[in-house]
């Protein structure tokens, strides 16, 4: 795992820019602590930070040029079947000089140009420099793993792994106002966008052609998508779940090649557990990893994860944090986003990936299989609607004799008096609309009390966009479409940067696109049920999971926000986030929408109040990092 940034120069002002480039590598340091490379001509710099994973040694450092000379390659991430490759390249006669995948790459590369990523299975994004052609192929993996953010104009392109390094290079920095309303609405920047009108997110499954001194000459061109196939073919279940660990299995595998130390986050649910139990299988005294909450039993459910390392006897280790510890790490964590991000499970994620570093590089983790497998309550919420198991007016009715509350995400009942209210503003919709709704934390009419100047036009094609897939036939259409915005722009995005904080490399099994594939070419009743939800992963994995893991709710762990806004962060909300004079002279919020939310979030909290304040919050101190002139 590394950090990457370039600049192609298109004339002699975009060159000019190149003395930018070591400022915007340092940026990345934390991605990749072990070594820093740079390779500049009159035509294109690159630069790498480099996270020793596979071939630690000196060979195999980056930017990496083949014999010839002709190619350069800066690459972030892993390509897992990259052995494979090499054997069948060695038979060809090539020589090899590294033990490195990044090599295997560069050769596939040479001899397949663009078709290079039919062969890879794994997670990057990484440029290759062709000297003698003077292009570059920009490239990023089929499920958006691993990021890689651009700008370009009449000079130069330039991109790099995260926006923190872009800013260095002199990009404008104008807010884009429609990235800023879907931000205060999903809480997350969905892709391809980003919080500056002139930055882009290369999209996953897209590579880019672009030609030194030639602006004209640029492409974003679509290499893979996911596609629903559950129509195509019919398999029975028996066979289809002999199929699933077959894939699983090869899936994990592939993600134990490593030079380093590596474990597993063990949360106690199914998705870590099935990852565990297979990765167990395979590597003997296992690492596991789980954190847990002393001051909130409710969220803490380490039990679990102990259960499932005692039956897999794996090397556990468990982190046990006090609020006042997670609230320790909140500056840290605030100080490393450089786009608005407000998940705050960003929290734990950050504090589990600082501990688990302590023992190993990398971690492998049970993201994806939510989505893939309707394993949140909202797919059982839309099953329902769209089942019938769900009537409007009896959602409705129970959230009517609710009146005087809203819930809030502060304990167990009003968190269920909130979804149920959730529930309520969503069955009356389309499902299209309600899709919208389910993945939102305000409705645009609330995010428009707090900011106005987005153009409506534009949010409404954006979420057209954004939820193109839903069709109403099947649930898959649901989670095709959280594959490509939930996954991406918030569940991937989270661990990538707080794994990448601390230097962490987390690889997703559930993510090999075979699997991915495989998982929509399924149909819903596999997956989901009135009984069961991720049905097809849990009768397939069940014997090597304990019987305890099976009779747990799906939680999710509350960051106890409401306690820190009203004790250790009052002062910091009034006097400087969320202060009325430095509102007014921002610019940027209605100062009337943020004061009665302020005096919501000290009156009578409710709904999701905590969640819309910390989005502000975290958005403040983004700006007064990267915009504040004093």
């Amino acid at each position: 795992m590394c950090g990457i940034a370039g600049i192609v120069a298109f004339n002699n002002t975009g060159q000019s820019s190149f003395s930018t480039i070591q400022k915007a590598v340092s940026c990345l340091e934390k991605r990749g602590p072990d070594n820093e490379g740079i390779f500049t001509d009159d035509h294109v710099v690159l630069a790498h930070r480099r996270l020793s994973v596979i071939d630690t040694s000196d060979a195999a450092s980056q930017p990496f040029t083949d014999d010839s000379g002709r190619y350069v390659i800066v690459f972030n991430g892993e390509f897992f079947n990259y052995q494979e490759h090499r054997n069948k390249l060695l038979t060809e006669g090539v020589k090899f000089k590294s033990e490195s995948d990044t090599e295997v790459l560069l050769q596939l590369y040479i001899r397949h140009k663009e078709r290079c990523l039919d062969f890879v299975n794994g997670f990057f994004a990484f440029c290759i420099y062709d000297k003698t052609e003077k292009s570059v192929f920009i490239a990023r993996d089929r499920m958006g793993i691993k990021p890689l953010l651009y700008y370009q104009d009449d000079d130069r392109l330039c991109f790099a792994s995260e926006m923190k390094a872009l800013l260095p290079m002199d990009i404008p920095k104008e807010i884009d106002s429609e990235s800023l309303h879907q931000y205060l609405q999903f809480n997350y920047i969905p892709e391809p966008w980003s919080i500056y009108s002139q930055v882009k997110k290369l999209q996953p499954g897209h590579f880019i052609i672009a030609h030194a001194g030639k602006p004209q000459r640029f492409s974003e061109i679509k290499y893979y998508e996911i596609v629903r196939r559950e129509n195509e073919k019919k398999s029975d279940y028996e066979t289809a779940q002999k199929e699933l660990r077959k894939l699983l299995d090869d899936a994990v595998e592939k993600r134990l090649i490593s030079d380093v130390p590596l474990g597993c986050f063990l949360s106690g649910g199914i998705d870590s557990s099935i990852i565990t139990a297979l990765a167990a299988s395979k590597v003997k005294e296992l690492n596991t990893f789980s954190i847990g909450y002393k001051d909130e039993p409710f969220f803490d459910e380490t039990h679990f994860a102990l259960e499932v390392a005692k039956m897999h006897q794996t090397k556990h280790h468990v982190f046990k944090l006090t609020n006042d510890e997670l609230f320790e790490n909140l500056d840290e964590i605030l100080d490393y986003v450089d786009e608005p991000f407000a998940d705050s499970a960003m929290i734990p994620g950050y504090i589990v990936s600082k501990y688990t570093r302590k023992q190993v590089t990398v971690a492998l983790s049970g993201d994806g299989a939510d989505e893939m497998f309707a394993g949140y309550q909202k797919h059982k919420a839309e099953w329902m609607v769209r089942n019938n198991f769900l009537l409007k007016p009896a959602v409705r009715l129970l959230a009517a004799l609710m009146p005087g509350s809203k819930g809030s995400r502060e304990g167990a009942m009003q968190n269920k008096i909130r979804q149920l209210h959730r529930m309520a503003d969503g069955v009356k919709l389309s499902p299209a609309e309600r899709y919208i709704r389910w993945c939102s934390m305000m409705d645009e009419a609330e995010v428009a009390k707090l900011f106005g100047k987005a153009d409506k036009h534009i949010c409404e094609k954006r979420k057209q966009f954004l939820s193109a897939d839903i069709d109403g036939k099947s649930l898959n259409d649901v989670l095709l479409s959280d594959m490509k915005l939930v996954l991406r722009g918030d569940m991937l995005r989270k661990v990538d940067m707080m794994s990448m904080a601390n230097s962490l490399e987390v690889r997703t099994p559930f993510l090999d696109y075979r699997v991915v594939d495989f998982a929509f070419s399924l149909p819903e009743y596999f997956k989901i049920t009135s009984a069961m939800q991720k049905r097809i992963l849990k009768e397939t994995f069940k014997a090597e999971l304990p019987e305890l893991i099976f009779q747990r709710g799906k939680k999710g762990f509350e960051v106890p926000l409401l306690k820190w806004f009203q004790t250790h962060l009052k002062l910091k909300i009034e006097n400087v986030w969320l202060n009325d004079k430095f509102i007014r002279e921002q610019g940027m919020f209605n100062p009337d929408g943020i004061a009665a939310l302020k005096n919501q979030l000290f009156q009578k909290p409710e709904g999701e109040t905590e969640a819309r304040i910390w989005a502000l919050i975290v958005f403040q101190n983004w700006w007064l990092k990267y915009h504040s002139k004093k």
